[in-house]
């Protein structure tokens, strides 16, 4: 046996010894290194004649080679006896029972606004949509609140790109503009159907179906703390037509809040109030007879007969047409079903409180 030979039987050896990925780093070193065995025999070439250089180089080439294939060898194997413990430690026992993937739910907000839906279709309301990005007109003006009216500091807002300085646009501040909306199409459609029965300045006095419509929705204002959000849920209500009272509306809203609880122990108050698009106006407090909230008053909306200014904006004679409108919160309507007393927790997405209502 030569001495490549021998250099090969022994770089075999200590690769084999090598248990680890960092052993066989070192053993490498020995032979295939900087100042390892092939690096000093390459050195001694120098002193040889060409032909002793051409016969000792092709030896040591086939010797590298034959370490090379070697090492190479080796680390399959150690990658592959690493693999086999890293299985057998993370073995799985394909006969246990799966693990049940968990499943989602409604938003306690969500499961609400799907309530109060169904419960107003049942009478007779529509569900109407709009954009989140409103004008200042729809928001502001056609509700009676110009410019220059106080009401407006209550409606902190954010405002957004478009618009002009003096008619912005805005993220809406209730679902109200959809009353504005929704009537205006009603109104240029029974304007087409019944044709042009209009009053001296333009507003329509002719026959057509009364509007009933509630409006739920997302809505912002600058307000957060544990009973207010930036952007919160809100639900309006209108029914316009010829004989349309305030009767109606005592009516409609208290058999919506005993069937929203469930419960015929409620008593309704109507304490009046001032909003700018609604005449007379009132707040609407209920009070439960049984529960933790028993004896207490809890204010849930704000209503009343809309005011004649509103009706002209809708395009309407206010001679002929008159109704209520009504507007509440849907957050605040989950909290006293559910007995959450901070509604911060329906926005932090805390799976530990969202998973109660699944």
């Amino acid at each position: 046996m030569n001495d490549f030979d021998q250099l090969v039987k022994n770089a075999r050896e200590a690769f084999a010894a090598a248990l680890t990925p960092a052993d066989l780093e070192n053993a490498k070193a020995l032979f295939l290194g900087k100042s390892g065995r092939i690096t000093e025999m390459m050195k001694g070439m120098s002193s040889l004649s060409v032909d002793e250089k051409k016969t000792m180089g092709a030896a040591m080439n086939l010797a590298k080679q034959a370490i090379e294939a070697s090492l190479g060898a080796r680390r399959v194997e150690l990658q592959q006896e690493q693999l086999n413990k890293q299985l057998q430690a993370q073995a799985l026992d394909v006969t246990l029972p799966g693990r049940e993937r968990g499943q989602g739910g409604l938003h306690p907000v969500s499961r609400t606004l799907e309530r109060v839906e169904a419960i107003f279709s049942s009478m007779g309301f529509d569900v109407a949509q709009g954009p989140e990005i409103e004008t200042d007109w729809f928001n502001f003006t056609a509700l009676n609140t110009p410019q220059d009216h106080p009401a407006r500091s209550m409606h902190d807002t954010f405002y957004v790109e478009g618009g002009t300085a003096q008619a912005p646009n805005l993220l809406r501040t209730h679902t109200s503009p959809m009353q504005i909306r929704y009537a205006v199409q009603h109104v240029k459609k029974h304007r087409a159907l019944a044709g042009e029965v209009l009053t001296p300045d333009g507003l329509f006095t002719g026959d057509m179906p009364e509007i009933r419509v509630i409006a739920p929705g997302r809505t912002y204002r600058v307000d957060s703390d544990a009973t207010h959000s930036p952007m919160f849920h809100q639900c309006e209500g209108l029914w316009v037509g010829e004989q349309v009272s305030f009767k109606d509306l005592k009516y409609v809203f208290t058999d919506f809040c005993k069937t929203f609880f469930e419960s015929h122990d409620l008593v309704l108050r109507f304490r009046p109030s001032f909003f700018p698009f609604t005449e007379p106006s009132a707040e609407i407090d209920i009070q439960f007879s049984s529960g933790p909230l028993a004896g207490r008053w809890l204010e849930v909306a704000g209503s009343g007969q809309v005011h004649p200014q509103v009706i002209r904006n809708m395009g309407l004679d206010p001679e002929r047409y008159i109704g209520f409108a009504f507007g509440m919160g849907p957050d605040r309507l989950t909290m006293l079903r559910y007995g959450v007393n901070d509604l911060r927790l329906f926005f932090d997405g805390d799976i530990r409180f969202l998973s109660q209502f699944r």
